[in-house]
């Protein structure tokens, strides 16, 4: 399954939506009472240029559907930015743009 990503790049700064589940495991469905399989983004890369600016390990601890918003030196237009996730189940998503 791929994970939906908004990305929107201008004045030096990059943000990101990420459409994500996020179930750290320890709560349990209010129906049945069984616990809800763990199911988190572990992994955030952002690439500038093909350059790492930003790699981040992440664990159950982050929210449902999250927002990074960061500022970077030096982009400038034409810029190419790749934003790339992968979850513990193995699921990944990646966007790609210009800086405008």
């Amino acid at each position: 399954m791929s994970i939906p990503i908004k990305l929107r790049i201008g004045n030096g700064e990059i943000k990101a939506l990420i459409s994500h589940p996020s179930e750290n495991g320890l709560r349990k469905d209010a129906r049945s009472g069984q616990i809800i399989p763990a199911h988190f983004i572990n992994s955030v890369i952002v690439a500038i240029n093909g350059k790492t600016v930003l790699d981040g390990q992440w664990s159950g601890g982050v929210s449902k559907d999250p927002f990074i918003a960061f500022k970077v030196k030096n982009m400038k237009v034409g810029d190419r930015v790749n934003l790339s996730v992968r979850d513990n189940k193995g699921d990944t998503g990646s966007v790609e743009a210009a800086v405008t």
